[in-house]
Formats: structure tokens, sequence, C-alpha cells
């Protein structure tokens, strides 16, 4: 064999093994659920997902040496598009014929119906684990033509988030998913922020921060856009606050009033013991906090502090002050 040849098949050669080993790295780094997985994400039953892979093929599942089922991302996305199709009506007979492209071509057209909720979440979730900038702005847009922006954020974005929130917990979405979407979200809100210029000015400021190890700015971010409609000056400090610094901050800049959100998960004695501390620096500034922690202990909110759980509860409270 002359080198030219030999040269053209060590080419060759090489290109397989790259070509094989990206193959490989794919397989290895594919997320790999449970039947249990799919029923917890998709609403579906897991028994009503073994009979429609009997009856009607709607996904191919790996199975184990020991014959357990095993799923993929595809098969994930594939069950979150019909689980969408099926609860809108459409009989899991005819869905089961269509393919893919298909079937998110259906759920696209679903979604841009801004009267139905419940697709448009489930949408922005497909959108999110296919990291799909595309299909996320499309339901976004629509949403925010029909609705509004503060109503599309309270009725689908939170509720979405809440989505993720629980698909983190399960281990089914990566950092980078969850990076990605927060991001786009993030970047309406300033958009939105920027675009705000209110003729209105009452002499009132708030201070919008997150404690140390809070990272989810999302909420304070849509209600800091509230404020500044509602005529309110804004110190927006964002996420991972140091206590001195908040301190030192409001001796620059007093404010009449301090909103916080609790998302990451202290415990209720925790949660008390961060309230009593702030309370205890700043006796005379009320307090608006939000999140899911305080949802969640949302009766048990100390004197001096507001639960917001809405925009409404928010205007309510800044009236108020």
């Amino acid at each position: 064999m002359n080198k030219t040849k030999t040269s053209s098949v060590r080419k060759t050669n090489l290109s397989v093994v790259k070509m094989t080993t990206n193959i490989l790295h794919q397989v290895e780094t594919m997320a790999v659920y449970s039947i249990k997985d799919l029923e917890k994400i998709s609403g579906i039953k897991a028994h009503t997902i073994r009979i429609w892979e009997r009856r009607y093929g709607v996904i191919e599942p790996m199975r184990s040496d020991t014959n357990i089922r095993k799923y993929n991302d595809n098969d994930l996305k594939r069950i979150l598009n019909i689980s969408i199709l099926n609860q809108n009506g459409f009989k899991i007979s005819k869905i089961a014929n269509l393919d893919n492209e298909q079937l998110k071509e259906k759920v696209i057209d679903l979604s841009l119906d801004h009267g139905n909720t419940n697709v448009q979440v489930e949408s922005l979730v497909v959108s999110m684990l296919e990291l799909n900038e595309h299909k996320f702005n499309n339901v976004l847009t629509t949403s925010i033509i029909k609705r509004g922006f503060e109503d599309t954020v309270e009725t689908i974005l939170f509720p979405f988030l809440d989505r993720i929130g629980i698909l983190w917990q399960a281990g089914t979405i990566n950092p980078a998913q969850e990076h990605f979407i927060s991001n786009l979200i993030r970047q309406k809100i300033i958009v939105a922020i920027d675009n705000e210029m209110s003729a209105k000015d009452n002499g009132k400021k708030i201070t919008f921060f997150l404690a140390e190890n809070e990272l989810h700015e999302i909420g304070l971010l849509f209600y800091s856009l509230l404020a500044r409609k509602e005529g309110y000056g804004v110190v927006y400090l964002g996420m991972s606050v140091p206590f001195e610094d908040l301190k030192a901050v409001n001796e620059i800049q007093k404010a009449d009033a301090f909103f916080t959100s609790f998302t990451s998960p202290p415990s209720k004695s925790e949660l008390d013991e961060i309230l009593t501390f702030y309370k205890k620096e700043f006796p005379k500034t009320p307090f608006m906090i939000t999140g899911l922690q305080v949802k969640n202990n949302e009766d048990q909110v100390p004197s001096g502090f507001h639960s917001v759980t809405s925009a409404s509860d928010f205007k309510s409270v800044l009236k108020s002050l």
C-alpha cells in the first residue's frame, strides 16, 4: 500500500474513532429515567404508560439486565407532548400514530391558545428540556400579546418556575437546562424594566435583595418592576447579599421598605431566626417577603413582615406604606 492510501486509511479510521467516541459520550451523558420518573414529571400513571407502550407502541423503552424499563430524554419529551395532547381531548389511538415532529407541531398549535395556561406551562417545560429558545419565545410572546406582561408572569412563568423546582428536586433537569431557561426569563423582565419610564415618583424607596446563599432572583426582579410602575424608587442589590453590605447600603440610601425572597430550603426555625435578626436590626422598616418557603409557612409569618404571593398582594402592601 502506498503512502497516500495509508494516510487516507488512517484519516478514515481516525474519523470513525472520533465519531464513535462522540456517540458514546452522548449515550453516557444522556439522562436515564425510570417509569416512576416519567409518571412524576408527566402526570401520567405508570400503569397507563405501560398500557400505551404495549397497546400502541408510543415509546420503546430500553431494558436493564433485570428487565427494568429505562427511558431517555427523547422518551421523556415524547411522553410530555403526548400528555399535553391527551389532556386536551386527543385520543391516544390517534396520537400514537404521530411522529415526534407531528407531535411538536400540534403542541405548538395548542400553546398558541392563550386561554390554556396548562399547555403553555407544559410547553415551556419541553422548551427547557430541548434547550429550545425559539419555542420558549413563541409561547411567551403569544401570551404577553394576549394577556399582558404582568398576567403572563403570574399565570405562566411563576407556575412554570414551581415546576422547575419540582424537576430539580427529582433530579430530572441539569444545571445547564435550569440556567438556560432562567436566563431567558431574566432577559425578558430586565427588558421590561428598561422600558419602564414611569413619570410617577412618590419619593419613597424600596431596597430589593436576597439573603446570602439565595440565588433565585426572578421573583425579585418582577416585583422590582411593579414597584417602579407604582412610582417607587428602587435600590436593587440582587442575590446573596451579606448582611453587612445591606446595612452599609441602607446608611447611604435609607429604605422606606425592604423586599426579599426565600426560595432555598432553610428549615422553619432557620427562617424564623433570619427574620427575627432582620427585624432586630431594622425595627422601624417594614419588610415584604415572598418565595416558596414563605408560601409554605404563610400562616406563621411574624409580625412586621408582609407575605406577598401575588401582584395584587404586593400593590396592597405598597398602599399601606
